[in-house]
């Protein structure tokens, strides 16, 4: 059976896309990712959060705590400017990975 376990280095990538589309809460930003890889990315809580530290520590997130239409507080998170541009650079930079690795995988 294959590891559903993010990709390590890939999920500040997956995160600041799922961002991209607009606020979320963490749970919420999981879900996401592991609803439009149809299940085959699956993010655990304990990695999730510290890489959502350390986007929001680099200034490509933010956060606030928010009250919801059930009138449940929840921490939500933010994409910045700092974080666009940060994901035009790493999204370059995986694409790129993805060509080596098909020229390697798949030779002509």
């Amino acid at each position: 059976m294959a590891d559903r376990k993010v990709v390590q280095g890939t999920l500040e990538l997956l995160i600041l896309r799922t961002l991209l589309f607009g606020p979320l809460h963490g749970h919420g930003i999981a879900k996401h990712i592991q609803r439009t890889s149809d299940d085959v990315l699956q993010v655990e809580h304990g990695s999730l959060y510290p890489a959502l530290r350390r986007l929001e520590k680099s200034g490509c997130i933010t956060s606030k705590w928010e009250q919801t239409d059930r009138g449940r507080e929840m921490r939500m998170y933010r994409l910045t400017v700092r974080g666009r541009k940060q994901l035009t650079i790493e999204q370059s930079r995986w694409d790129e990975l993805v060509r080596a690795m098909a020229r390697v995988l798949k030779p002509v």
